[in-house]
């Protein structure tokens, strides 16, 4: 299994702002096969150091998250994240 790792820092953390993230995320829920779970979460901390939006995306394998990857509806909320966000951390791993 493939675990996939985001954390956003939003260029406006307005509750508006932060919300419409959130929803373009979630609204990638079940776009494509061997996509097991995603879950998204925000920042409550909100320290110097903080990330604004988190999301963990389970995938069956390498393949599951390579088609992902290459969805239209996934290239859009890429887009949306360029330009909403001043930081953008990625980290894909394999789960035992």
């Amino acid at each position: 299994m493939i675990r996939h790792i985001l954390l956003c820092k939003l260029k406006d953390a307005s509750p508006e702002a932060t919300e419409r993230l959130v929803d373009a995320i979630e609204g990638l829920r079940g776009i494509s096969d061997g996509l097991r779970a995603l879950a998204v979460g925000v920042d409550f901390k909100r320290s110097p150091i903080s990330y604004d939006i988190a999301a963990i995306v389970d995938f069956d394998d390498r393949e599951a998250l390579a088609r992902f990857s290459a969805e239209p509806r996934h290239r859009v909320v890429v887009e949306l994240l360029r330009a909403a966000c001043s930081a953008v951390a990625v980290v894909d791993h394999e789960l035992p």
